[in-house]
């Protein structure tokens, strides 16, 4: 039994799971690590949240939580900003408002604590139950919808939920005072509940538009961290990311950049797997197509190692996939990552762990910040360049522009270049005639326009070029990549002899 204290309120969701002959509804308590025939407590900074089952058969099972708010902490505690930026307030309104009734910021910090081994998706003791889409029911009595039921369903309805938001009328005794800002939701859907949990943790605070805590630069990555997979590619994307950083501008660009990256590199990896999934009839479908994007790198990485190279700059480096592949190999005795994006170029630094990389191979890589159409001093005198996947992002009139600061000005050894292969394009069945495959793409070549470009590059600037496909190679449309590999014509040998010399 929870024993109630008569100076506090509280704020109630439930999370249900129906149960079958194989997966008995029971196993929720497993996934929340909190047996059902206990009732737990846990302190919070604002009350006590308690975790107890009403219901826990094979067939179904509900998990309630439970949060006691302290109204007078709350107040004492300020409601979202700063200390030294509150002055004395004696309006009423501190004592009197929705916090200790309605889901929140309260509830979703709750739920980060409380569950927070679910919330990370661990269940160490059945790890193919954390895994697994589950069929899951949630509830919660009164949220507060600042933008009403419609926006409830815009925001979780593209994540796979049923979603059922009933107005909450201001009166039941007047119908004609119409309905208050709160609604009755309930979910339904096949769901893991590491990310059920994480769309409340996130929405819930987006759904009221206010936080009951100081916003600080940390938010971004505890956002990113928890939407990652799903928030991406929301359509209501900005909304989410305004409402949850307290309309704070500059914490909204930034999360902003970097979910577009992560967007970017989903969808690239999207377009892999597409693109290895359309395979000729001949071909063995039981086998695990290689993912185009390693299909990329071993390519690059077998071209390097062919040309003799040993410092190389990675040119729109992006979260430095490439980079991090280069250094597996001790050949590289050098390896820079160039980026125009500086939360780019963060994500790549985090990926490859700089801050704990051991001496001597932080000593090999650099992540630098540069524009790759404006000549750059510190990129000269570098064995080899790479622009994988780069070139078709660039504005066809800044071309020239890149094609100089590469060709004219560092002017490396060997430049790799990879671009997608347009023709290519038909046997990607999920793309719409006509669409290049990133909304990012400013153009995609074909094979000739390709090698026209190149040879043009080449003849300007004093390489010789040569052409490798990437990819399965369709014998009417060619590879999904086409590559071209420049050779500066002063060191490349020309016969046996002189490459011995």
């Amino acid at each position: 039994m929870v024993r109630r204290r008569p100076d506090t309120e509280r704020v109630f969701l439930t999370i249900s799971m129906t149960g079958t002959p194989e997966r008995p509804a029971t196993d929720l308590g497993f996934l929340l690590h909190k047996h059902p025939d206990k009732a737990q407590a846990f302190s919070t900074s604002y009350g006590t949240a308690h975790v107890l089952y009403p219901e826990a058969t094979a067939e179904r099972c509900t998990a309630a939580l439970l949060l006691e708010v302290d109204p007078v902490t709350l107040v004492r505690r300020g409601r979202g900003g700063r200390p030294q930026d509150r002055g004395p307030d004696t309006a009423l309104a501190q004592y009197v408002n929705d916090r200790p009734y309605a889901a929140s910021s309260l509830l979703a910090v709750a739920l980060g604590h409380v569950f927070s081994s679910a919330l990370a998706g661990r269940c160490a003791a059945r790890p193919e139950l954390a895994a697994a889409a589950l069929p899951l029911r949630v509830e919660v009595p009164a949220v507060p919808a600042k933008g009403g039921a419609d926006l409830v369903r815009r925001l979780f309805e593209p994540l796979g939920w049923a979603v059922t938001a009933a107005p909450v009328p201001l009166d039941e005794r007047f119908p004609e005072w119409g309905d208050s800002r709160y609604v009755r939701l309930a979910l339904d859907g096949e769901q893991r509940l590491a990310d059920a949990l994480r769309h409340l943790y996130v929405l819930l605070p987006v759904l009221d538009d206010a936080k009951h805590y100081w916003v600080s630069a940390d938010e971004v990555d505890k956002l990113l961290r928890v939407g990652e997979g799903w928030l991406p590619g929301h359509p209501e994307q900005q909304l989410i990311t305004h409402r949850y950083l307290s309309r704070r501008r500059s914490l909204t660009q930034e999360a902003t950049e970097r979910l577009e990256l992560a967007r970017l590199a989903a969808a690239d990896d999207t377009e892999a797997a597409e693109l290895d999934n359309a395979v000729d009839e001949d071909t063995d479908t039981e086998e695990r197509p290689v993912p185009l994007a390693v299909r990329r790198r071993e390519a690059i990485l077998a071209a390097l190692r062919d040309a003799g190279a040993s410092r190389v700059l990675d040119l729109g480096c992006g979260q430095g996939q490439l980079v991090r592949e280069l250094l597996k190999d001790p050949r590289f005795t050098e390896v820079v990552g160039v980026d125009v994006s500086v939360r780019a170029l963060a994500l790549a630094a985090r990926r490859l762990r700089l801050d704990r990389m051991g001496e001597r191979q932080a000593a090999r890589v650099r992540l630098v910040q540069g524009s790759l159409t404006y000549t750059d001093q510190r990129l000269r005198g570098y064995d080899a360049a790479v622009l994988s996947e780069v070139v078709e992002h660039v504005d066809p009139p800044r071309l020239p522009a890149l094609e100089y600061a590469v060709f004219g000005a560092a002017r490396p050894g060997t430049v790799l270049v990879t671009t997608p292969n347009v023709e290519y394009n038909v046997r990607w069945e999920t793309l719409p005639a006509g669409h290049v495959r990133h909304g990012d793409h400013r153009f995609e070549w074909t094979r000739a326009e390709f090698r026209a470009w190149a040879g043009g590059v080449a003849a300007r600037h004093g390489y010789t070029v040569a052409f490798a496909p990437v990819g399965p190679e369709d014998p009417e449309l060619g590879p999904p990549t086409q590559m071209a590999v420049f050779t500066a014509a002063a060191t490349a040998p020309t016969t046996k002899e002189e490459k011995a010399a």
